[in-house]
């Protein structure tokens, strides 16, 4: 294709959006095409932000048409950069904002263009919330196609579900409400198989009664005790409580001592979703562990989980996901001294202990298929510049291969550009196949593959 008829295919997207691109040269490129994730340098031909499914379904159409690599953009969190693509369009989803809370059927409606943080505000003012992650500005999309594992998913299960619809535009660029009745397979692949299918523009969410929660976080010195200890009381803890354990090095947070900074310890983010005096006995085992350096772990109001935006913070890291069958001293032994061995500026290994409602969901049931899985481990380093980069991708993969057990999966929402091995750990027996087959029929052509892709099956 010439450049004059991408200049044409451009033109006319500007035309058709009511001048909603942005291209090379104007003024709000450079920051259009920036990701949360440094080290990412991406120059597309266009950044569309359609306001509704229709104009939504024009992007499509366009790259389609043009053979126009595409690339969706929610949040923009996306590990592997693919929220943005050389020389392509990004299609930003970030002015699809419509919002509509029923509050006596507990059931919410909104845009793709939400963050997790913006949704979850604007719920709790009904007095109701979805579970998403643990970021407030990761995009409600992204999130919610690959599973969605969080604060409340122990209580309430992966966002997945508590979904109940999705306005989809497929690859032909027609508009398509599936839910459990209209294409049971198109929403069985949804929850959890990633954009693969379409862009969706609209999520209809199951929502929880939920005014507040006993959480935030608590930080205890970072031996492997504590540790071994800190899991398996998580293990044992009710449903309405799930556990974040980070063992690093402390940040310069400015509500520690200065000389705590540096020091390793175990960075704690707890969510009790329940009564306050039931939240204050769950975690009552948790304090005694050992004395914490800092707890900031109270009742507040549920959104307050999401802590502020740090503004023009975009981190290079290199990262590895995976889950593990449990923590024994052994292994919170290894995982100290890994984390305290580097010497990068911040290094993590963060354990999520999964199981409750999460488990009780048929593997089957959605393309997430880890339901049994009982804890999810991620590895990652800093860097600073290229020449660091290989040390912490050569620490980060030593780790992880030490920690590695029986359980061999991998959460699609977490993956980085890691290669088709590791796409196809994300859907372990026979969800693969199926999903192939689900793609094949809505995406052919895999025109959606600005993604941890799955390819179609050929057959």
């Amino acid at each position: 294709m010439t450049t004059s008829a991408h200049t044409d295919t451009i033109a006319q997207l500007r035309s058709d959006l009511g001048g909603r691109v942005i291209e090379p040269g104007d003024p709000a490129y450079d920051e259009a095409r920036t990701v949360f994730y440094g080290g990412i340098d991406r120059r597309p031909a266009a950044i569309a932000r359609p306001g509704d499914a229709l104009q939504v379904a024009k992007v499509v159409a366009a790259a389609r048409e043009s053979g126009l690599a595409l690339a969706v953009r929610g949040g923009g969190h996306s590990l592997a950069g693919q929220s943005v693509v050389d020389d392509g369009i990004v299609l930003d989803l970030s002015e699809i904002r419509d919002l509509e809370v029923a509050s006596d059927r507990r059931t919410v409606s909104a845009g793709a263009g939400f963050t997790a943080g913006e949704y979850t505000n604007a719920v709790g003012e009904h007095g109701l919330a979805t579970g998403f992650g643990d970021t407030g500005s990761v995009g409600i999309g992204g999130l919610t196609l690959g599973g969605g594992i969080g604060y409340l998913s122990r209580a309430h299960g992966l966002t997945i579900d508590d979904l109940l619809a999705v306005e989809l535009v497929t690859a032909d660029g027609a508009v398509v409400e599936v839910d459990a009745e209209r294409d049971p397979d198109l929403f069985w692949a949804l929850r959890g198989g990633g954009g693969n299918f379409g862009v969706a523009t609209r999520f209809t969410f199951r929502a929880h009664e939920l005014d507040s929660v006993v959480g935030g976080m608590m930080l205890l010195p970072a031996t492997a005790e504590n540790l071994y200890s800190f899991v398996a009381l998580a293990e044992e803890a009710p449903d309405e409580l799930s556990a974040i354990a980070n063992v690093a090095p402390a940040p310069p947070l400015p509500f520690l001592p200065a000389d705590v900074h540096g020091q390793l310890v175990i960075m704690a983010l707890v969510c009790y979703a329940g009564p306050p005096e039931a939240g204050e006995r769950a975690l009552a085992p948790f304090r005694a562990i050992a004395p914490p350096i800092v707890d900031m772990v109270r009742p507040i109001p549920y959104p307050e989980i999401y802590p502020p935006d740090q503004e023009g913070f975009h981190p290079t890291a290199v990262a590895r996901t995976m889950f593990i069958d449990g923590v024994d001293r052994d292994t919170a032994t290894t995982i100290v001294d890994y984390v305290q061995s580097s010497d990068a500026a911040m290094r993590v290994v963060q354990l999520r202990v999964l199981g409750g409602a999460i488990a009780r969901v048929p593997s089957d049931a959605t393309a997430y298929a880890h339901r049994q899985s009982r804890i999810m481990a991620n590895v990652a380093a800093f860097y600073d510049g290229a020449q660091e980069r290989a040390a912490r991708e050569a620490w980060v993969e030593e780790v992880a291969t030490v920690l590695r057990q029986s359980d061999d999966g991998a959460y699609v929402n977490f993956l980085g550009d890691e290669g088709p091995e590791r796409v196809r750990a994300a859907y372990p027996g026979p969800a693969w196949e199926r999903l192939r087959a689900v793609k094949a029929r809505h995406d052919p052509t895999n025109l959606f593959r600005g993604n941890q892709n799955v390819p179609p099956d050929q057959a």
